[in-house]
């Protein structure tokens, strides 16, 4: 059985944000702006996004 991914695309800067924020986005395996990474749909995952969910946007694959 395939797994669900997720899409996740840093759109808007993290300068100016929460040390947590940025950290999340780390996290999230996001480095400059418009980088994107595919994640696996987890709890934990979705959970980093819904935190950042005003910098980044998520479509699944």
């Amino acid at each position: 059985m395939a797994e669900k991914q997720l899409k996740v695309t840093l759109v808007r800067s993290v300068i100016g944000t929460r040390e947590s924020h940025r950290a999340t986005v780390r996290g999230l395996g996001l480095r400059g702006l418009n980088s994107s990474r595919v994640l696996i749909d987890t709890p934990e995952v979705r959970g980093m996004i819904r935190k950042v969910d005003y910098l980044v946007t998520v479509s699944e694959v």
